[in-house]
């Protein structure tokens, strides 16, 4: 797909994966307008991208939706590049029996909620327009679940499939659908996480990870999967019971502590 002139929302643009992109698409002589909930992360994107616009707006509030649409639909009304990036990743004890209701599904608020939302939303002004496509960011563990972080593996299995029945739905529609599923990646998502969490896998820096995300879209790949994202994907196809009990060797220290 043509790669400049578009004009571009990236939701969770404000750091990591989606401050990198941004980035790319200014660079590339997009408009590019990145969302997120934190006023001040906003103001230090802006004054690191220039000419970045950003909207403060919070994917797992409908109501924040509706107000970014109405912004954007108004400012912006040649908006055809929807980019859901938003998410977050939660290390999760499921025996401590200590997380409230609304702490147990919040992942599942940000990362499945918010994209649909997003897409319904957002879905009539790409029509409108020409060289449109919505990209939505699962990660390598669609695939394969890491144990200790077992919601936020669950939501982006259930982003990954909506994103195959999109597509097909979208199939005769000028819309392209694509989804980029990145392995770990060294940004604020990887925090809580040890090493023994991540199996001894190396993380990917943001800029190589964007890098391949340009190089899909420019093929018109439909499922970018950089790095050990591949891996992951065949061995859960193949191999899925050891692949399983490899990412599960850091769930016993989880119990422990």
């Amino acid at each position: 797909m043509q790669l400049s002139e578009n004009t571009i929302l990236i939701t969770g643009g404000t750091s990591g994966i989606g401050l990198e992109m941004a980035r790319a698409f200014l660079e590339l002589g997009n408009t590019v307008i990145i969302t997120g909930r934190n006023e001040q992360k906003l103001q230090q994107a802006q004054s690191q991208l220039d000419g970045v616009h950003t909207i403060k707006s919070d994917v797992s509030n409908p109501d924040d939706i509706q107000i970014l649409y109405d912004e954007v639909s108004k400012n912006h009304p040649k908006l055809n590049m929807l980019i859901n990036n938003a998410g977050m990743m939660l290390k999760v004890n499921l025996q401590s029996h200590s997380h409230s209701a609304q702490s147990l599904v919040k992942e599942i608020d940000i990362n499945v909620k918010g994209p649909i939302w997003m897409v319904d939303k957002f879905l009539p002004l790409l029509k409108q327009n020409s060289n449109a496509a919505i990209v939505n960011v699962s990660s390598a563990l669609a695939f394969v679940p890491m144990p200790v972080s077992p919601i936020y593996s669950a939501t982006k299995s259930a982003l990954h499939f909506y994103t195959l029945s999109l597509r097909e739905q979208l199939r005769n529609t000028d819309i392209k659908v694509f989804e980029l599923a990145p392995p770990g990646t060294k940004t604020e998502l990887l925090d809580g996480f040890s090493a023994e969490d991540m199996q001894g896998s190396t993380a990917m820096s943001v800029a190589e990870l964007v890098a391949d995300l340009i190089s899909g879209l420019n093929k018109n790949k439909d499922e970018i999967r950089p790095g050990q994202s591949n891996q992951l994907k065949f061995m859960s196809r193949f191999f899925p019971q050891f692949i399983l009990k490899m990412m599960s060797k850091s769930v016993d220290d989880m119990h422990k502590s």
